[in-house]
């Protein structure tokens, strides 16, 4: 086998050649960011109304705004090269790795480390790297649509060169259908065939999603909503008052305080740090719109092997008639009879010399560990002919040629069904191997059998039936149940979420393992009882059934199609090629990232890169929790807007003197922004967020009922604020003062609004007791700009204030505890039932 390069060689190549990927499509540098920024509604606003201030030579008015934009600015880039570095950092995590050979060592590096002339390992399901020259090939065959179109398979055949392309050349970005071999890597990165067309290959802008759709539709409603009553609000002050000017500044102060410039904000910085938060959890979030659907979730379809289990497979016993072998980490060749040797040179024969299944993998490494001296043997030996898995025959088997001998050892291993038609035995040859093989099962352990031929060659048979096989006996491979499944099982029947276990493996040995996991269970349903039902029968079947055992790939999407219908929302598990489809047509499709193929990480929405159970537990516990975050933020968006409009409207109603100004509104956006993006992204998740049913799939995000919570909410700080404005003119009190006061009240209303909608469950004291730190470093700013912007006499001018009087400071302490009083009667009222809190 070629050595590759060496460490050294490879590092000095990547330093000459750069990085083995693409340029970007879309580089968001900070003038990129800003130029968008500049085309925001908000910031033509803000510039429009400075603009006007310097007509009406108001110039400390008109610098202050333009100060206000430099900060919005800022705040905006922080906010969105934040967003950008996250998500570089999630692609980063999902690029394909790469299995190339490294000094003489297969290594696995991501796939952007490839360099010219090291040597990739290809295997089945996985995305070749970079292009290259073939140097090996078994049985390859390489799906080269994505450049060419082509549906079918391309056979690859090694040992032509250069000249031999394509046939002997595979190309970056193409798929291993089937069989494995090893290439010399010849260009890389945009030298690559994928990068000389790369132009013709981008990307199709992703559909929105359902919450995107809805957030969309929300911002055009408010939108307007608020481009109406701002174009009327404008008309009507030049009319009545004769003030075009302060009519066109009315109305910009009208729609500041109404366009929802907000939301697509909030749903940008939440998914994306939301899929980074699960990320921290070894979870992959591939398409963020998926975390819509986490919540929702009432199905979890989980493999067995590595998710349940520990993917510590081992081979724990050998069984031939009725000897016995246990085998443990201490066992060697001279503690094994030749029956048990024999039995595990035979399974090690017929596993991939580079194996990628966890069983082939612990299968070698017993073989290296009881058969000193066997590798070194066989080194002449030769694969000259193999039969794949298949669903008619659930068995591998391998035709080797023996060094400088006539004929051929053949080596086969499967199913101890498969293996029993192989070797033709007789039904009562049969009886007591299915005895043994349901007394391993029944322990937990995962069953294969093994049988040998030999065949003069050089004429194959069709299929494996035409060997005259011998029956060599049984292997029992054992992978102890992970720590953490049945504590994340019995989470998961909390919350609702039905869990059904999907295997390959026997009936018995499913059933001992779903025993283990807390699976509830009465029988495991074969393979061929689902076979064997219509598509009515088996919808039926996977009300109850929660073990499916011996269940083939394309019956994984049988069974997701039925549990689709029956109006479940699914999660599945898979690692396969052949997984594909059912990760594809589940709702929510979970690639494992440990042992998955390169095909199936692709048609996931999640990648577990630990494959761990418990973690996909973890990430609908996340994924609860940030749509919960995200409906509350939103909630105290609208909630916020809706005095600041009414403030703006009611003095042009009443014939009073305009309370807020742009200057106001650019004053709380400063706080609101940060709030909506960082305090309610940054909550814990409610205590009840994993004791409650499902979300239903169409429940929108933004009910009627955030509705009405919003707005009485808004209403009864808008009341306030009324009170406080217009009582003070009633009571003869200056107009910049009246001003001073009710802008004191509504930035108190803002933060114990902020504080309130935190949780629709703890208490207002409570949650100040609660750890948010980004909302210690709002209050606290908010507090102290708001005494800045009331006391300092030149603040005072720009603001149009004066000082509050001493029952100003008084009304300002009753407002503050009427608001905490009126907010916490409205989260008892507005609370949901345990049974249908969403």
């Amino acid at each position: 086998m070629a050595r590759g390069l060496s460490a050294q060689q490879a590092l000095l190549r990547l330093r000459q050649d750069g990085y083995n990927e693409l340029p970007p499509a879309r580089n968001r540098t900070i003038l990129r960011i800003a130029a968008g920024v500049m085309r925001e509604p908000m910031f033509l606003l803000l510039m429009g109304a400075g603009g006007v201030y310097l007509v009406l030579g108001d110039s400390g008015d008109a610098l202050l705004l333009l100060g206000f934009v430099g900060m919005t600015m800022a705040i905006t880039i922080f906010q969105e090269r934040k967003t950008e570095r996250v998500l570089e950092t999630l692609r980063d995590l999902s690029s394909p790795r790469a299995l190339v050979v490294r000094d003489g060592q297969f290594v696995r590096i991501p796939g952007r480390e490839v360099v010219k002339g090291d040597v990739l390992v290809l295997e089945e399901g996985a995305r070749v790297a970079a292009d290259g020259i073939l140097l090996e090939s078994h049985d390859l065959l390489i799906d080269e649509s994505l450049l060419t179109g082509e549906s079918l398979a391309v056979s690859k055949q090694a040992g032509a060169g250069q000249n031999a392309a394509p046939a002997g050349q595979v190309y970056s970005g193409t798929m291993v259908a089937q069989g494995g071999g090893l290439a010399q890597v010849s260009a890389i990165g945009g030298a690559t065939e994928i990068g000389k067309i790369g132009g013709a290959l981008q990307a199709l802008p992703d559909s929105a999603s359902p919450l995107q759709a809805e957030i969309a539709m929300l911002v055009r409603r408010f939108a307007a909503i608020g481009i109406a009553l701002s174009l009327l609000m404008a008309i009507l002050y030049g009319w009545i008052r004769h003030d075009a000017l302060n009519g066109f500044l009315a109305g910009v102060t009208l729609a500041m305080s109404i366009l929802p410039e907000e939301f697509m904000v909030i749903l940008t910085v939440f998914m994306a740090l939301g899929a980074w938060r699960i990320s921290k959890n070894q979870v992959l979030t591939r398409h963020t719109p998926v975390i819509e659907a986490l919540g929702s979730a009432t199905v979890l379809c989980t493999d067995k092997t590595g998710t349940l289990t520990e993917n510590r497979m081992s081979v724990r016993a050998l069984v031939r008639g009725p000897e016995r072998i246990e085998l443990d980490a201490g066992t060697t060749a001279a503690g094994l009879p030749a029956f048990a040797q024999e039995l595990l040179d035979f399974a090690a024969l017929a596993s991939e010399i580079v194996p990628f299944d966890p069983m082939e993998q612990a299968i070698q490494r017993r073989a290296r560990q009881c058969l000193a001296g066997a590798d070194d043997s066989r080194r002449a030996w030769t694969i000259v002919h193999d039969y794949p898995l298949t669903a008619d025959i659930m068995a591998m088997t391998h035709v080797w040629q023996l060094a400088d001998q006539p004929g051929h050892v053949v080596a086969s291993k499967g199913a101890p069904e498969a293996i029993i038609q192989l070797c033709k035995l007789r039904p009562e040859q049969a009886a007591p191997i299915l005895a043994q093989v349901a007394a391993l099962a029944a322990q937990g352990m995962r069953v294969l059998a093994v049988a040998r031929a030999a065949h003069a060659g050089p004429v194959w048979p069709d299929t494996p039936h035409g060997f005259a096989f011998s029956w060599l006996g049984l292997l029992g491979l054992a992978d102890p149940i992970r720590a953490s499944v049945s504590q994340a099982v019995a989470e998961c029947h909390r919350a609702g979420i039905r869990v059904i276990m999907i295997t390959g493996d026997y009936p018995l040995t499913a059933q001992a393992i779903a025993a283990q996991a807390g699976i509830a269970h009465t029988a495991a349903v074969s393979g061929d009882d689902v076979e064997a039902l219509d598509d009515q029968a088996l919808q039926e079947l996977v009300r109850h059934a929660n073990v499916f055992a011996r269940i083939r790939p394309q019956q994984k999407l049988r069974l997701v199609h039925a549990l689709r219908r029956n109006g479940e929302v699914v999660a599945m598990t898979g690692d396969g090629v052949n997984d594909a489809p059912a990760l594809k047509a589940a709702h929510i499709g979970i690639a494992m990232g440990s042992r998955g193929t390169d095909v199936a990480r692709e048609a996931a929405s999640l990648v577990l890169l630990n494959d761990d159970f418990a973690a996909i537990v973890v990430t609908v516990r996340l994924g609860r929790r940030i749509y919960d975050n995200l409906r509350k933020a939103l909630t105290y968006v609208v909630a916020v807007h809706l005095p600041i409009a009414g403030m703006s409207l009611l003095p042009l109603l009443l014939g009073s003197p305009l309370v807020f100004f742009p200057v106001h509104i650019v004053f709380l956006e400063m706080i609101i922004n940060p709030a909506c993006a960082i305090v309610f992204e940054a909550e814990a998740a409610e205590a009840d967020s994993m004791q409650r049913p499902p979300r239903a799939i169409g429940q929108p995000l933004f009910g009627r009922r955030n509705v009405w919570l919003a707005v009485l909410q808004g209403s009864g700080l808008l009341a306030l604020l009324a009170l406080a404005f217009f009582g003070s003119i009633y009571y003869d009190v200056a107009e910049a003062q009246a001003r001073a006061l009710a802008f004191a009240v509504l930035v108190v209303g803002n933060l114990i609004l902020i504080v309130g909608n935190r949780s629709e469950q703890r208490s207002f004291l409570a949650l100040l007791a609660s750890p948010n730190q980004a909302q210690w470093w709002i209050g606290g700013g908010g507090l102290g700009a708001l005494f800045l912007v009331l006391q300092v006499p030149f603040l005072q001018r720009i603001f149009h204030f004066a000082a509050i009087a001493p029952r100003g400071w008084l009304w300002l302490l009753l407002a503050a505890a009427l608001a905490i009083a009126w907010f916490e009667l409205l989260k008892h009222l507005f609370r949901a039932p345990p049974e249908t809190a969403a």
